[in-house]
C-alpha cells in the first residue's frame, strides 16, 4: 500500500510539472494545462479514497 500511494504521489507532482510546462509554453491560451491540472485533482481524490478506504477496511493501522 505504501509504494501505491508513493506511485500515485509522483504521478500527482509529474501532472503538476507538467502543468506548469504547459501554462508557461501555450501563454495560458491552450487547453492542455487545464487537462492535467484535471488529472491531478483526480489522482488526488483517487489517493484520498484508498487511504481511506485503507484505514476503514484495517489495511492500515494508525
Amino acid at each position: 500500500m505504501k509504494i501505491a500511494a508513493v506511485l500515485i504521489l509522483f504521478l500527482i507532482l509529474g501532472s503538476l510539472a507538467s502543468a506548469l510546462y504547459y501554462m508557461v509554453k501555450d501563454k495560458g491560451h491552450g487547453t492542455r494545462a487545464v487537462k492535467s491540472l484535471t488529472l491531478r485533482i483526480s489522482l488526488s481524490l483517487l489517493l484520498f479514497t484508498l487511504l481511506m478506504l485503507g484505514t476503514y477496511t484495517g489495511f492500515i493501522s494508525l
